[in-house]
């Protein structure tokens, strides 16, 4: 929080990066964690005080985000919408504590700004990361305090728009085995039909063209695999399957 008493302004900084405040938006009031990195937080400590009397003070409050490292995301001129109220969050020491929490909206007339499903997808990764360095205890320990009900959000996110035909080319070249792992498909869907899912080597995002050359039908494990680890020795195999296909198909 960074309050200008010139300008009669608080700053509201919530930054996923770090991983120490359980900021979220649950539908349209985002659940903001006070101020203070150890031990309980007072609601009369510094900005906390500040946030909590915002009203009477007659001071504008406006919220940024931050998902990436310094950048920062305006979301808008936000208000007290609630009573503040506490929870357990741990502290910069890993120990648990009672925070502060207040719920904000967004002034009158302004829509919650979309977000970018990337954005989004960082911070999990970020997450992520520092949760695995964490040892078995305090990661149960964390689990133990979660909020009961998730915060959720609107993003935004570009969607391509897949030929079918090439896609239904890619499962009948299969015929119900997957073309990485070379086993019968896992299930059958509800038409009866080997449920494989269409993959392309070279991924749409990173360039990759919606080409028979380039789309091979995978069980989902593999599928899974490709996009968690993607290695190579996997991508010059399907690649290989591909051209080898297309020029049969061809």
């Amino acid at each position: 929080m960074r309050r200008s008493k010139k300008n009669g302004t608080l700053v509201l900084i919530s930054d996923h990066t770090n991983g120490l405040y359980d900021d979220r938006w649950i539908e349209d009031v985002f659940h903001y964690t006070g101020m203070g990195q150890k031990g309980d937080q007072s609601i009369d400590f510094a900005q906390n005080k500040t946030l909590n009397n915002s009203d009477n003070l007659g001071v504008t409050v406006y919220l940024f985000e931050v998902f990436k490292p310094n950048n920062y995301i305006y979301q808008g001129e936000v208000y007290l919408a609630g009573e503040p109220y506490q929870e357990t969050q741990p502290d910069a020491d890993e120990v648990p504590r009672l925070v502060w929490v207040f719920p904000l909206k967004l002034k009158e007339g302004q829509q919650e700004p979309l977000i970018d499903s990337e954005d989004i997808l960082s911070r999990a990764v970020t997450q992520e990361k520092k949760v695995r360095k964490l040892i078995d205890g305090k990661v149960a320990e964390r689990a133990a305090f979660a909020p009961e009900k998730p915060g959720s959000r609107n993003v935004v996110s570009k969607v391509y728009e897949r030929n079918a035909y090439i896609s239904e080319l890619a499962k009948r070249r299969a015929k119900g085995i997957c073309q990485l792992c070379e086993q019968p498909a896992p299930f059958k869907d509800k038409k009866g039909n080997p449920y494989l899912e269409n993959h392309h080597i070279i991924w749409l995002a990173n360039g990759g063209e919606d080409t028979i050359k380039n789309t091979v039908a995978l069980c989902p494990n593999c599928h899974r695999k490709m996009h968690s680890l993607n290695l190579i020795k996997d991508v010059e195999k399907l690649q290989a399957i591909a051209r080898q296909e297309y020029i049969v198909t061809t």
